[in-house]
């Protein structure tokens, strides 16, 4: 039997199903994430040995970082029409396509004079990255159960995690710092090849497993959605009501304030280890690893805490207040003069810092559904591209005039600006009220997000019903 809901319709709860091959397509995800990710660090942990085998300066190669950011900015909102429109398949062939070409590219270009060459492999790489960063919670809430989402959310982001890490630990070991041109140049041509064919093996995979959506939805949400008629669905109407939510845009702009920290952090960390520890690229490259690795730990436990506790606005307040704090040590310690400090404290900052992003695209998804998921995480990943450009640029300049504190304090203060912003987002979990309701574990009359009859009965618009 249906629920009656409040404009007469009756509800009843759809047929779901999770299905093993969820698993495979959210690995599968994660690898070439984790391709594109590595190729995002790989020339800024070896920033110094660049600019000599180019002969240019620190800042045309911090460009090699920023340029994923500035990327991503103009092309954020077709590449979320896109994937509403033709759905995660046709997503994911373009990623990696471009992904793979952006290597191949790179192959060409390790040769001196070849700057703009290496540059151009990176413009298609992070063009492949608009395709990539704002699919795990899509990719989760179309395969997952939903006591299973935020951690699924969190294996997507691992792989982006991932690949970070190893752009930090794998270029310092295959692009030693000799001072030979021609020696230099083949050191750099291997790391390139290896790049490529990586890529080349995912794309194939995808191309053989990678499939749109299971026969069945996992969730009542889910069902839901599936069940919106197109002629229903207005992307310019999405992207409005987004921008008129006001917790979801303080959450954007909280979430960008951190992630922007961390792409900063990111891209200087080779500029800030080599001024106060000469000689140690590879050290810097293991401390990138310390940050990334121990955020990943970070974002595997935060997901699996959301799925048991939901407790979202709980868990990211405490998770950005703590992110403060490790940025706070990890700048008042850089200059002590101990390597040994340096991996303690960038492990705490990194463990908080970048275990906040699935806990930012989940709970962005529980303040917006039923919209698309694509949309709200590119609209977080929108802000964290600006404020990552802005913060690269600032700090960078800043570490050139009053050192590596002055640079890393600035980075403090906008942490406390967004620490503040979420102790003030009001928790409005749309999703969960929808699941539950389908569940009848609450009443209609409880939620602002209604469910839909899945089988044997027509649909009406989740939005009519929230208004």
């Amino acid at each position: 039997m249906g629920d009656n809901i409040p404009n007469g319709e009756s509800v009843s709860a759809a047929t779901t199903r999770v299905f093993f091959k969820r698993w495979m397509i959210v690995f599968l995800f994660s690898f070439y994430s984790l391709s594109n990710a590595y190729q995002w660090i790989q020339y800024g942990i070896i920033s110094n040995i660049i600019m000599k085998f180019y002969q240019v300066d620190s800042f045309a190669v911090d460009w090699l970082s920023m340029v994923y950011m500035l990327a991503y900015i103009p092309c954020i909102f077709p590449v979320t029409w896109l994937l509403d429109q033709k759905g995660l398949r046709v997503t994911a062939l373009l990623a990696n396509a471009l992904n793979c070409a952006g290597t191949w590219i790179k192959v060409v270009s390790a040769e001196p004079g070849l700057f703009w060459v290496t540059m151009l492999g990176q413009l298609a790489s992070s063009l492949a990255q608009v395709f990539i960063l704002g699919m795990p919670s899509r990719l989760a809430s179309v395969w997952f159960g939903a006591d299973e989402v935020s951690t699924a959310c969190s294996v997507g982001v691992f792989g982006n995690q991932m690949g970070i890490a190893i752009g930090f630990l794998i270029p310092p070991i295959l692009v030693p710092n000799v001072d030979d041109m021609d020696e230099l140049a083949r050191h750099i041509k291997v790391m390139f090849y290896i790049s490529a064919g990586v890529a080349t093996v995912i794309f194939i995979l995808v191309v053989i497993v990678f499939q749109e959506k299971p026969e069945l939805p996992p969730t009542q949400a889910q069902a839901q959605a599936r069940c919106i008629p197109p002629e229903q669905y207005s992307y310019v109407g999405s992207i409005w009501r987004l921008l008129c939510n006001k917790p979801f845009m303080l959450l954007v702009l909280s979430y960008g304030l951190n992630v922007g920290c961390f792409y900063a952090v990111s891209t200087l960390l080779n500029r800030m280890i080599i001024e106060h520890y000469p000689g140690e690229e590879v050290n810097a490259g293991r401390i990138g690893l310390t940050i990334v690795i121990a955020g990943m730990v970070g974002s595997l436990i935060c997901g699996i805490w959301l799925d048991k506790t939901k407790t979202y606005r709980q868990t990211t307040l405490a998770v950005y207040v703590l992110s403060l704090i490790g940025m706070l040590v990890y700048a008042f310690t850089l200059n002590l003069g101990y390597l040994w400090v340096v991996f303690v404290t960038a492990g705490v900052l990194g463990f908080f810092m970048t275990g906040y992003l699935p806990l930012g695209f989940e709970f962005a998804v529980e303040l917006t559904y039923p919209e698309s998921e694509g949309t709200s995480s590119g609209l977080l990943n929108c802000s964290a591209q600006i404020f990552g450009i802005i913060f690269t640029i600032s700090q960078g300049k800043i570490i050139d005039r009053w050192g590596t504190l002055a640079g890393n304090i600035f980075l403090c203060i906008f942490l406390l600006i967004g620490t503040v912003m979420t102790g003030f987002i009001k928790s409005d979990l749309r999703r969960q009220k929808a699941n539950l309701q389908a569940d009848g574990q609450i009443s209609p009359a409880g939620s602002e997000t209604s469910v839909q009859e899945f089988e044997g009965t027509s649909c009406s618009s989740p939005w009519q019903r929230q208004s």
